[in-house]
């Protein structure tokens, strides 16, 4: 019922063009299988049968929804429904000649000379099947041609880039695609080079493979002395596959004075769209394949609360609820220029769901209490914290404030408020913890452990909310990020300052990291979930920093030591050179979801977590640095632990306020 209200003025004009096309289909079978007076002794039957025919083919069409398919992008689908129909309306006039209209089986006399024979026969019949399916078809596809035809003319019409596609076919098609339909616009394919020896002397709708990826700089000076200059190149996903080179690409576009663009991933579902090429893109192991179909049964229709939905992670994790179908969204931030921003870029997607915006610090129990019960969230994401490690090693006590008490009041509140999950983001710094952030989100950690523990153990037979922590290592373009830092040096002429040679660091990008938290939680809230609440991002292979500056100043077209110093400043305090997984005491667990593994939890009783949280808000409103201390290292033994030898007195933080 719901899909016969949405029809339209157009859908009705294509449903007659369907019954004139079977009409005619049906008619012009029978006059070419008759001739002269065979036709005329056959039509007062044909007409009689006609309008009931005519009416069952509307029927077919949109049950195989010919009706509803916008033909400016009938594609091999939609040419498959035209078959099916076909199809089924010539077995419906099997079964009508064979069955209901045959006069050796009614007697019923159409003629005197065709007594006992069939009305239509097989022969119609079989012309029947290829006059519909060519009637059907006609027109569709000489409008698909048009519009083809017409997006050609324009482009050339709005002097588009001549343009280079690098990658494999199947990811040029979907671009190509992009283009014919205008969602991408002001560029024009020349010709394609592929990585894959299978695409090589191949054309992927009317555009050549010009070759391979090494061929670049033949193709473009062919071209130039053509006078036909290739001004821009797009690298699609496949073309930052590691066998593809993509870091030779992009230099040696750039050195031959190419505009660069890529396509970003095709996974997602969304629209093709061309964005500027980025130093990250080239720093990464491939992406895990993520499931949006389980992240859209995470979210659909409901109510979400993302608390720090103003900064990098937060506001990433806003997009991605939004864009999977959330009814209503509550974006929590105590900075008042990031909750606007992120509210402005949301209000841009133009999506369903009721958006919200409120400035609140997470310290603020009360009215984190009355904001979470007045809107009742099914799911809460809480990614508010203090991150900088050299920040909180010197204000250690803010870093407890928000990173501890803050992470409780946000737990309480989804649980007072009815909420099925909290998502807490962690970091792999809480693991064997050296610095204040790793220790306070450690702290964090076992009290949701600890919460979500007491609620498995009341056996009402009640749905409980469950409390999951994720963690993750550093997120490329994040707020302080050090790829941000050292583009900014680069650009500055250097030096890029590394703080150790052999500091060593795990990378994924916003969108992986955040698709994965969500992957987590559906995990988290299974039926047949493992008894986890720690789960931990499978971060590919750690990157060493110093590397990763030398790359960054080579695609800069600069070279590291002659162009562009690099300087080693020392370890901050609270740094290690190397990041771990998991602590020695948290036994990984395989869960079966690519990209994520998870720990048993290894939490102190809620009762001992209570009694600290109490020591802890004592000393922090007496400034008792010395009782934090104790309260801290009792509650996390392992604190200091993971720091190196050579490091542990640049690593202890100074608890200094």
């Amino acid at each position: 019922m719901t899909r016969l209200s949405n029809l339209t003025l157009r859908n009705v004009l294509i449903a007659t063009h369907d019954a004139l096309a079977t009409a005619f289909a049906l008619v012009a079978s029978f006059y070419l299988r008759f001739e002269g007076d065979a036709f005329f002794d056959r039509l007062p039957l044909l007409l009689r049968i006609l309008p009931w025919f005519v009416a069952f083919s509307v029927v077919v069409s949109y049950a195989f929804n010919l009706t509803t398919t916008k033909w400016r992008f009938i594609s091999l689908p939609d040419a498959l429904n035209i078959l099916r129909v076909a199809t089924v309306l010539t077995i419906g006039l099997l079964v009508l000649d064979y069955i209901f209209v045959a006069p050796n089986v009614h007697g019923m006399p159409v003629a005197p000379n065709v007594q006992g024979a069939f009305f239509l026969g097989k022969i119609t019949i079989i012309l029947y099947w290829f006059l519909e399916v060519s009637f059907l078809s006609a027109l569709r596809f000489a409008y698909r041609y048009f519009r083809y035809t017409r997006v050609r003319h324009h482009a050339k019409a709005e002097d588009a880039s001549a343009t280079l596609l690098v990658g494999r076919a199947a990811d040029a098609e979907i671009l190509l695609r992009g283009i014919e339909s205008g969602a991408v616009r002001r560029i024009w394919p020349v010709g394609l080079l592929s990585p894959s020896p299978a695409d090589r002397g191949q054309t992927i709708r009317n555009i050549p493979v010009l070759g391979g990826i090494d061929d670049i700089e033949d193709v473009i000076g062919d071209f130039a002395r053509r006078n036909k200059p290739i001004t821009r190149v797009v690298m699609t996903p496949s073309a930052f596959d590691p066998e593809a080179h993509p870091e030779s690409v992009l230099m040696r576009a750039r050195r031959l004075g190419l505009i660069v663009s890529r396509l970003p991933s095709l996974e997602s579902g969304e629209a093709p769209r061309l964005t500027n090429v980025a130093v990250e893109d080239l720093l990464l192991r491939p992406s895990e394949k993520i499931d949006y179909g389980r992240l859209e049964a995470l979210v659909k229709d409901k109510a979400v609360i993302v608390t720090g939905g103003g900064g990098s992670i937060g506001s990433e994790i806003c997009d991605r609820v939004v864009t999977f179908g959330a009814a209503r969204l509550l974006v929590i931030e105590h900075s008042e220029p990031a909750l606007y921003a992120v509210t402005e870029t949301l209000a841009a997607h133009q999506s369903n769901a009721a958006i919200e915006g409120r400035i609140a610090d997470i310290r603020d129990r009360e009215r984190i209490l009355r904001l979470m019960n007045e809107f009742k969230p099914d799911i809460v994401f809480h990614a508010a914290a203090l991150k900088h490690v050299p920040i909180l090693e010197r204000d250690w006590s803010e870093g407890v404030k928000t990173n501890i008490f803050g992470s409780v009041n946000v737990a309480d509140a989804a649980l007072a408020a009815g909420a099925e999950a909290m998502v807490m983001i962690s970091t792999d710094k809480a693991i064997e913890p050296v610095s204040m952030l790793g220790l306070t989100k450690r702290f964090a950690e076992m009290y949701c452990q600890a919460l979500d523990h007491d609620l498995a153990a009341q056996l009402d037979g009640k749905p409980r909310m469950r409390l999951i922590s994720v963690r993750f290592g550093n997120v490329l373009a994040s707020n302080g990020s050090v790829v941000p830092k050292f583009k900014a040096q680069i650009e500055a002429g250097g030096p890029v300052t590394v703080t150790h040679p052999e500091m060593v660091r795990y990378f994924m990008t916003i969108r992986e990291a955040c698709d994965l938290v969500l992957t987590a939680a559906t995990h988290a809230l299974s039926p047949s979930r493992a008894d986890v609440s720690v789960y931990v991002l499978n971060m590919g292979q750690p990157v060493r920093i110093v590397d990763l500056a030398e790359r960054m100043i080579r695609l800069s077209g600069l070279q590291p030591g002659h162009d562009i110093d690099i300087v080693f400043s020392g370890m901050r305090p609270g740094e290690r050179l190397n990041e771990i997984l998991f602590a020695s005491e948290e036994p990984a667990i395989e869960i079966g979801v690519a990209g994520i593994m998870a720990a048993k939890p290894n939490e102190p009783p809620m009762a001992s977590l209570r009694k600290w949280l109490a020591t802890l808000e004592q000393a922090i409103a007496g400034d008792d640095r010395a009782t934090i201390k104790v309260v801290l290292k009792d509650a996390v033994p392992e604190f200091g632990s993971g720091a190196p030898a050579e490091a542990a007195a640049s690593s202890a933080p100074s608890l200094q306020p």
